[in-house]
Order: C-alpha cells, then structure tokens, then sequence
C-alpha cells in the first residue's frame, strides 16, 4: 500500500487524534485514514473485519508494518467503526452480555436448543453464573450474647433441592417491615423495626455476595418502615411507608456511587406496604382503595413523575404481591373477604393495555402468595412447606417443580443474586432445613470473620 495523502481539514485531523488515543498496551497498529492516525488494536481489527484479517494473514510486507494506510475511507467514519467494535457508543456488548445472562439463566431448560448457538457464544454463556434463587425471613436485631442461629440469608440449592446459608444478617440489621432489594448485584436492606414499638432501625445495610461481606451505608432523609424498596437503572427508591404509625407518599432514591439520598415526586397518595415490580425497565406500584379497587401507577424517573396505568376492581380484595414476565404484571390479591388463605391473580398486559383472569388459586397452604420472583420464564413461590417453581405460560402458571420449603414463619423476602462458582457456601456452614452444625467449630452458629459489618 502507498501512502499518498487524502483531502481533509487540518482542525478536524488533530481533533480525530485526540479522539482515537487508546489503551497504549492495546494500541499496536497506527492506521492511517485521510490526513489522521488512528492507534487500534490489531487483534479488535483482525477478529472483526475481513479486509484487515484477509491482509494480516496474507503475508504481505504490511503484515509486518507498524503504520498502514487505508485508502477510500473517510476518517470520520473509520472512527464510527472502531467505536462501534470496541462497543464504546452503540451497546452491542452489552447487548451480547445481556442475551446471554437469559440463555445462562435459562440453561436447564434451553441446553438441548443452546447447542445450535455458536460454539463462541456457547463458550460465553456457560462461562456465566446463572441467578440464584435467595430469601430471608422476618428478624429483628439482637444482641450479640443471643443471637439467633436462624439469622441468615438463605439460598436454593436446585441440584440438592434444599435451601443452604449464604450468609449471617448483621446483628444490628432488621428485616421486620424493612425495604429489601438487589440493585447491580447487591442486597440492600433499608430501615425496619426492632420490636412491636416501631423503633425504625437507623442504618442500612449493603451484602456484595462477591466478596461475601456486609457494609453500611446513610439512611433515608425520612426515616420509615413498611415501604417498597425497587433498585432500578443505579438507584434505589424507597416508597412510601410509615413513620410513627403515619402513613406516608413521600419518595426518596439512593444513589450508591455518591452515597446520598434525595427527595423525588410523592405517590398521588399515602401507602404502606405496597407492592411493587418492575417491566420493561419501567417501575410499578400498586396503591390501594380498600375494599375494591388497586390502582397501578408507573414512576418515569426521566420526568419524576407518577402515571396511573390502570385499575383493577375486584369485590373485596386488593393485590398484595405483584411480578412481571415481558409485558405482563400478575397481581396476586386476597380472595374475597379479606381470604388470605386463596389467593387469586390477574394478569395486565402493558403492550394491549387488557386485564385477564388467570384460572386456578396459586398456593394457598398456610401460605397464600406473598413473594414471588421471576426467572427467565419460570416464577418461583415459597411458603414454610414448599418451594414451587412454575412455567409462565400465555394464560396460566403451570406447575413445574416442587422442592423443600423455607422453615420460617412471618413475612420472607425473596429476590435474585448472581453467586460466585466456588466457594457458594461460607466456610462451614451447613443445609438450612437440617440445621446442621458448623462442624470445623462444633457450634450451630459462628460467624466468619469476612462477614463482619464494616463502614
């Protein structure tokens, strides 16, 4: 190739410069496209462009060059390309990531199907760690000379079919109408009571199952309890709820990487223990107009603002659990006259805008269906007899599996979390419905030092 120059401005070379510096240990190539040098990657350009492979394996004098000259392109748009394939502007890697989080999440029922996937994006997705299905039960804080041997973060093991500890709550954390979520990863637990005088706990609490430790951080602006928790898009908000038995609409989000709280738009009105999900990456909540009626708002944090999205009426009964599957909500509601032992469940499709019925009662054995989580396309329900997982089908949950359930009375919080591949389990801890010893320590219940709360 020669090196005869190209038509362009001076300005626009230099500023094409400053925008193409990369990493220097990646950056072995210069390419030179009008009047700008472009420092790349040669292995970026050899994996994803069939001119730049077919030329470095040719074995001409170029393979060898450490600047070559591309003829017939113009630089800005050499530069859209290399943004594009360093994923830097338009999101395909995430995109990939993202595909294959599903398909690892999915794995069980999709590894026949899978095999016709790309041997590359095969590879990719069994590298992954699929979400794990984890709860936690209804605790108060103790004192460290009584602790509870049942104060942990449990997980399910689905090969063994039984639940295991994941980790000990901090003795100063609650669970007692706390705001319990995942947001990137990570469990928050925010706010609480310590006992039947609601006493708001005034510290939060953050578990990074990466690295099996707890830390706190700020509470809320409005100290509360009985409130929703919903991490979305590097946020948390904290919805409504209660404070000294009043019930509030006041709305506060956390933003973990600056460690502040800031007020946002107040609910249309009061609520306490309302019921909340996400879809489509959009934020619901369910309010209620006791005796009929549950109204379904959405926050649009780009606007701060609340929309109600739709009511649904039914004699007597209001939804207290809500999840989402693609563009459906399933809100789970009492039977009529406040029956907490049926549970019934309507199903709101956000794209047609329609409600349906959905036919059959959902778990109603001492255990009507408080909490719920979704995974690709299967929920998972618990109560203190069983844990039930079902397939999400067009116009009912159909049994799938049925596994042990999680020994606890009072309210569970259920949720997701990516584990580690090794070490799954802290050092010594046994099975949950066993309630096997710590056998390295011969004690029921030793903390590890690596779970110990730190600022």
């Amino acid at each position: 190739m020669g090196h005869s120059r190209c038509c362009g401005s001076e300005g626009e070379s230099e500023d094409l410069d400053r925008k193409t510096e990369l990493d220097p240990e990646m950056a072995n190539l210069r390419v030179r496209v009008e009047d700008s040098v472009f420092s790349v990657d040669r292995a970026l350009l050899t994996r994803n462009c069939e001119y730049f492979r077919a030329l470095f394996q040719s074995g001409m004098r170029e393979c060898q060059q450490e600047e070559i000259h591309v003829k017939g392109l113009r630089a800005r748009g050499f530069l859209v390309t290399l943004s594009v394939l360093n994923a830097a502007v338009y999101g395909p890697w995430e995109l990939y990531h993202g595909a294959a989080l599903f398909i690892r999440d999915m794995y069980r029922d999709l590894e026949e199907d899978a095999r016709c996937l790309p041997d590359e994006l095969l590879e990719y997705v069994e590298s992954l760690v699929p979400s794990t299905y984890v709860t936690v039960g209804t605790h108060s804080p103790t004192i460290k000379l009584l602790q509870d041997f049942l104060r942990t973060v449990c997980y399910l093991d689905e090969d063994e079919k039984d639940w295991k500890v994941l980790t000990d709550l901090p003795v100063d954390a609650s669970t007692t109408m706390a705001g319990v979520t995942v947001l990137n990863n990570k469990l928050y637990i925010v706010g609480g009571v310590r006992d039947v005088t609601n006493q708001v706990v005034d510290s939060c609490f953050c578990y990074d199952p990466v690295i099996d430790t707890w830390s706190t951080f700020l509470n809320p602006k409005q100290l509360r309890y009985n409130f929703a928790l919903v991490g979305h898009e590097d946020y948390l908000y904290a919805i409504g709820g209660e404070y000294e038995r009043t019930t509030m609409s006041s709305v506060e989000r956390y933003k973990p990487s600056t460690a502040t709280w800031s007020f946002v738009s107040h609910l249309p009105r009061p609520v306490a223990g309302a019921a909340s999900t996400k879809a489509m990456s959009r934020i619901f909540v369910c309010l209620w107009r006791p005796m009929d009626s549950t109204d379904i708002y959405e926050y649009v944090p780009a606007e701060d603002r609340w929309v109600l999205i739709t009511t649904l009426i039914r004699q007597q009964s209001y939804g207290h659990c809500m999840v989402a599957h693609r563009d459906n909500l399933y809100v789970m509601r009492n039977g009529p006259s406040d029956d907490f032992l049926r549970c019934m469940m309507d199903c709101y499709n956000l794209t047609t805008g329609q409600w349906t019925a959905m036919p059959g009662q959902y778990e109603n054995s001492k255990g009507a269906l408080f909490t719920a989580v979704v995974r690709g396309d299967s929920v998972f329900t618990i109560n203190p007899k069983r844990t039930l997982e079902y397939c999400i089908e067009e116009k009912k949950w159909k049994r799938k599996k049925e596994t042990n359930g999680f020994p606890r009375i009072g309210s569970m919080w259920t949720f997701l979390l990516r584990l580690p591949k090794m070490g799954k389990l802290p050092r010594g801890q046994g099975v949950l419905n066993g309630y096997e010893q710590d056998l390295e320590n011969d004690v029921y219940h030793q903390k590890s030092p690596s779970l110990q709360c730190t600022d």
